[in-house]
């Protein structure tokens, strides 16, 4: 006996003590299988005496009693072992996701504390979107066209355009080829009348009475 009173116990974990339940539920399921063999042989017992031998037949049904009362106590003892192991299960459970929790908050904490304070947070963050306006300047400086005076009349430009397509057309109708012409019969100059056809009769005769 220790002098300074009974020595305080342990508390046992959710794991081990789920063990044991485990270990406790499976004696007393063997016990349940044994009974609920028993039983069917004393009824097998309790029929084969039946009525020719009731000494032996009441004997077999009053075992099978007490063992239907023993398994009915098993059963409602594996009840409450289910009942209490499946309540440690869900505390285990509980507990891990509360101590992961845990640890992820500290993790958090930290990371905030490597950040600092929130308006440092603040002053970053308009630094960057004066970078970034900054960038987009520099962007759209080094776009645009070098050079003045860029801009040009489009109804100028537009004339001149046409202008050239005119200049264009000119140029094809004078170079068309002679073969491209087809080929007419000549006409003549002055279509002979009747009265210079009779002097040209009277010019032959003269002729020829001259010689």
């Amino acid at each position: 006996m220790s002098w300074f009173g009974k020595k305080k116990e342990a508390t046992p974990s959710t794991a081990d003590a789920i063990s044991k339940l485990q270990e406790t539920e499976t004696m007393l399921q063997k016990k349940s299988d044994f009974l609920e063999a028993k039983i069917t042989q004393e009824m097998k017992t309790a029929k084969a005496a039946g009525m020719k031998n009731k000494r032996v037949a009441l004997n077999a049904l009053k075992r099978k009693r007490r063992y239907e009362e023993q398994l009915n106590k098993i059963d409602g003892t594996l009840c409450t072992i289910e009942f209490q192991r499946e309540a440690l299960e869900n505390a285990n459970t509980n507990t891990e996701v509360l101590k992961n929790m845990g640890f992820a908050a500290k993790a958090l904490e930290g990371a905030h504390k490597q950040i600092g304070d929130i308006d440092k947070v603040h002053d970053l963050m308009d630094d960057i979107a004066e970078q970034q306006e900054l960038a987009n300047e520099i962007s759209s400086a080094i776009s645009s066209p070098m050079g003045f005076g860029m801009e040009m009349d489009e109804d100028e430009l537009l004339a001149e355009l046409e202008g050239m397509e005119q200049e264009d057309m000119d140029r094809q109708l004078l170079d068309i080829p002679d073969s491209a012409v087809p080929n007419l019969p000549s006409v003549p100059d002055a279509v002979p009348t009747a009265a210079q056809e009779e002097e040209d009769e009277d010019m032959a005769a003269l002729a020829a009475w001259a010689t």
